[in-house]
């Protein structure tokens, strides 16, 4: 029989731990899978795999490589900024919104995030055989408002149909165009030590109202969905925190633990969360813990993580709490020095746990 070595620490197994944990992320990323798997879809280690192990090794070039939510390119003095997305949806209309203002907030916050103020999108519907018309005519006419509440125009598109049973009714793909704010000097490679890591309201929301929106879980909860434009959170944080306002994310597949991670590894810090800070709806919280689910890593379609500067976090926070929506707007934690690009959990047991990315696809699709 053996025992641990009495000159071992638990802090030197911990470090120990860090250490190889460290060791496979310094790795490049290399995509070796024979097939796609819905996890290659759920933004955890298998999309980061995919998109930064084949996407941009074959696309390479300086703005993708960023790995923004949008890409901002300078035309004469103006700086635009674009992005695209896909909204594969079910149900269709779910507590607090539909596939059809989905499609163009998510598509709006992408480039909120980067600090462009959204102008314009296209629009392309994919339909299935047997639509019914009365709820393709819905979600039109739930796109056109959507539009018209963040301020964007639908200014060109395209419409296929597939046979039946191809698609869920509806998927729809969307491009959007923005100008970027002149305030916003934003980067995710920028964060320093003493930073703090602020969210604009309760986390998980709109992945918790999809799952119980399906049936399949034999829950009831009144949970609805978060989706909605950032814009406005965008703009006061912008007046706010000015330069000191590092940069901003969307958390959406993978939630917040997923945003969190990616931050520390573009800037080779640390980030440290307060579990108790964290601002989570108790029916979010409830329906959660029944389905085994931690809500970090439940997405979201109306909130943000923003990295602010110390001396600007106060008021960058008062100012998100005062836009409708973000009441519950928090300060979760901060960024250190080590253990370098990694997230830790600061447990309300005084613990520490790593939160990596997911690994697999815990989830139902979501977005």
């Amino acid at each position: 029989m053996t025992s641990a070595r009495p000159d071992v620490t638990e802090r030197d197994r911990e470090q120990e731990a860090l250490d190889k944990i460290d060791l496979v992320r310094a790795r490049a990323p290399r995509f070796r899978d024979e097939r796609i798997t819905m996890a290659h879809g759920a933004g955890g280690k298998a999309t980061s795999t995919l998109v930064q192990g084949l996407f941009v090794p074959a696309f390479d070039n300086d703005i993708l490589s960023r790995l923004d939510d949008a890409g901002v390119v300078e035309i004469g003095v103006s700086r635009l900024a674009m992005t695209t997305d896909s909204f594969v949806v079910r149900p269709l209309v779910f507590p607090g919104g539909s596939i059809g203002d989905l499609a163009v907030n998510g598509t709006v916050n992408d480039l909120a995030v980067v600090g462009a103020r959204p102008i314009a999108l296209t629009l392309a519907m994919v339909l299935e055989e047997g639509l019914s018309s009365e709820i393709l005519r819905r979600e039109v006419e739930a796109i056109a408002r959507a539009a018209r509440n963040a301020g964007v125009s639908i200014i060109a598109g395209d419409t296929k149909v597939v046979e039946r049973g191809h698609a869920d009714g509806m998927y729809i793909c969307t491009t959007g165009l923005g100008r970027v704010d002149e305030r916003a000097t934003l980067s995710p490679r920028c964060l320093q030590p003493g930073d703090r890591v602020l969210v604009s309201g309760s986390i998980g929301d709109h992945g918790t109202a999809i799952m119980l929106a399906r049936g399949e879980f034999e829950l009831e909860a009144e949970i609805v969905s978060d989706t909605r434009s950032l814009w406005p959170v965008v703009d006061v944080l912008l007046e706010a925190a000015g330069p000191h306002l590092r940069c901003m994310r969307d958390a959406t597949r993978g939630g917040v633990a997923s945003v969190l991670n990616e931050l520390a590894v573009a800037s080779g810090v640390a980030v440290l969360v307060n579990e108790r800070a964290i601002p989570i709806h108790p029916n979010v919280a409830g329906a959660c813990e029944i389905l085994g689910i931690d809500p970090m890593y439940v997405a979201n379609e109306g909130k943000l993580v923003a990295i602010v500067a110390p001396e600007a976090a106060d008021r960058a926070l008062d100012a998100i709490r005062g836009i409708p929506g973000c009441e519950d707007a928090a300060d979760i934690g901060e960024v250190r020095t080590e253990p370098r690009s990694m997230v830790l959990v600061q447990t309300a047991f005084g613990g520490r746990r790593v939160m990596d990315l997911l690994v697999g696809d815990p989830l139902p699709r979501i977005c």
